[in-house]
């Protein structure tokens, strides 16, 4: 609550405050009220308690405005940002909190660090930037940038000689293989 007569609540508590009103005025049923707000029927029935009880103000969550027991205190914060500077300023969050673990025994979530970092200003999001890609130009002519490639292996199984496998791709035009067959009048099957 802010202050005499005013209540603060969420747009989420309206809504419920409001379906859980329509339930206790009996225009609908606390089943359907349920299915409205998409809460349990449990849950609507301790609502329309804490209405009837409190008033509006027993739809607002109790733990508004308190500090959350698993809060880390300002000092504890302050002493990990320190030792961060000290030792561990030229690594990511990431891998700072893997080290403060593991050689001074402080648990700590590397997103609660990389949080923290971020507003002490000693870490920013660093954008991946996409490396710029030259293509090389087109060579004029067929055959001018051929790569060839050969793998030996025993194709036959001990059944015959070693032999030699043979690629070759022509880097002008990105032709394969079987294209360039065909352009020389041999047939290549697609298989």
């Amino acid at each position: 609550m802010t202050g005499k007569g005013i209540i603060e609540m969420s747009i989420r508590e309206l809504r419920r405050l409001k379906a859980v009103q329509e339930a206790i005025d009996k225009h609908i049923t606390q089943r359907a009220a349920s299915s409205v707000i998409g809460i349990s029927e449990r849950q609507v029935r301790r609502l329309v308690r804490a209405v009837k009880e409190q008033g509006e103000t027993g739809i607002i969550h109790k733990a508004r405005g308190q500090v959350s027991p698993k809060k880390i205190p300002e000092r504890k914060k302050e002493g990990i940002l320190k030792l961060y500077r000290d030792k561990y300023l030229d690594f990511g969050p990431t891998f700072a909190a893997e080290k403060l673990y593991e050689m001074d025994g402080i648990r700590l979530s590397k997103e609660t660090l990389r949080k923290w970092l971020v507003e002490a200003g000693l870490w920013s999001k660093k954008s991946k930037k996409t490396s710029h890609r030259n293509w090389r130009p087109r060579k004029e002519r067929f055959g001018e940038m051929a790569q060839l490639d050969g793998s030996h292996h025993d194709w036959l199984e001990g059944r015959g000689p070693e032999l030699v496998f043979m690629a070759y791709i022509d880097g002008c035009n990105q032709r394969s293989v079987r294209q360039v067959l065909r352009s020389r009048g041999y047939k290549a099957s697609d298989g």
